[in-house]
């Protein structure tokens, strides 16, 4: 029975992976960050308790910024595969905390390198390490990307991953370390976090539709990304750790649509009119765009023999109906007379 942790576990792709490996019988250990509220809604129905014998999901508090924790959390479990999912993700905030996002994506892949390698020579063990990369990274780079194209990027969240990315490398090349570098484009599902574009159109599509919102604010609908599903992306990671030898993937669709398709796809399934509710703002457009991303995945298809299983138009479908039937729900309590105005606003973020 394999024992892996994941940082970034109760976000969605620690969350999906977790799944993954609980299914092939792993023991998963994950690091989440210590709030004054529960943030472990993603991993609710893995969880069991602790105390119970057939529990094999642990979480442990800790911080990418705490090597020391980290390395305490490394000795206690004892893992033979470590996923960094970490990362403060969202390309806007990055340029508004460009110094968190530095010293928790770059400096915080670092700190957990150095503490795997310890631990490594400490326990005289070999532990097999995937790095989350990023399309962000290509940034201006001219499409399709592929794993010989060189990084443009053109946020701090990009630089930061793309820091990250050559220290794995560094890593993996002095110290013979076993590191694997997944540069993943962009991938959705309904467990995707409310200010991310997607679950931003597709959860605000559904209260528009129930009358529970009138307007959606949003910044570049020029933007192209190569869109896939989450579910299928971590099934790549694991098979990266799963290989005779490390190496650095692109994972992708090898299709691109732009934010003004994706919001057609999600209002007409629920037969409206995106252009009657949609409006652009200022504030959502970044200081610097990044206009294309297309992935080249000849790499992983051949040499992994992964594909995404789930199509764009099934995307699609699987988040507005998840979000239709949350906005369903809201629906029953404004009903019944409590204030959803909260979630209203949340939404239009």
């Amino acid at each position: 029975m394999k024992t892996a942790l994941i940082t970034g576990v109760t976000g969605q792709d620690g969350s999906y992976l977790a799944e993954l490996l609980l299914s092939k019988g792993y023991v998963v250990h994950g690091i989440i960050r210590r709030a004054s509220t529960f943030n472990t809604e993603r991993l609710e129905h893995l969880y069991r308790d602790p105390h119970e014998p057939e529990s094999r999901l642990f979480l442990h508090y800790g911080d990418l910024s705490d090597g020391t924790g980290l390395r305490r959390v490394l000795e206690q479990v004892q893992p033979q595969e470590v996923y960094n999912l970490g990362a403060q993700s969202h390309v806007k905030v990055s340029f508004d905390e460009p110094e968190y996002t530095a010293d928790v994506v770059a400096t915080g892949t670092l700190r957990l390198l150095e503490a795997l390698r310890d631990h490594m020579a400490n326990a005289n063990t070999t532990v097999r390490f995937y790095q989350a990369g990023s399309s962000e990274m290509f940034g201006a780079a001219p499409p399709p990307q592929s794993e010989k194209t060189p990084f443009h990027p053109r946020s701090p969240y990009a630089v930061g991953k793309v820091a990250a990315y050559w220290y794995s490398i560094n890593y993996r090349e002095a110290y013979g370390m076993f590191i694997s570098n997944g540069i993943l484009f962009n991938h959705e599902s309904p467990r995707r976090g409310e200010t991310f574009v997607t679950r931003k159109i597709t959860r605000a599509a559904a209260r528009i539709k129930l009358g529970l919102q009138k307007k959606l604010y949003l910044g570049n609908l020029d933007a192209q990304r190569d869109w896939g599903f989450a579910g299928d992306y971590v099934e790549a990671m694991w098979m990266m750790l799963q290989q005779e030898a490390p190496g650095d993937y692109v994972v992708a669709t090898g299709e691109a649509y732009s934010v003004r398709h994706f919001l057609e796809a999600t209002f007409s399934r629920l037969d409206l009119d995106w252009k009657a509710h949609v409006e652009t703002d200022a504030r959502y457009f970044r200081p610097a765009e990044v206009d294309y991303l297309l992935g080249d995945p000849t790499k992983v298809k051949a040499a992994l023999g992964w594909s995404p299983k789930v199509t764009f138009e099934a995307l699609v479908s699987m988040m507005v109906d998840h979000d239709l039937g949350l906005a369903n729900r809201e629906l029953l309590l404004k009903n019944a007379g409590h204030d959803v105005n909260a979630a209203g606003e949340h939404a239009q973020r």
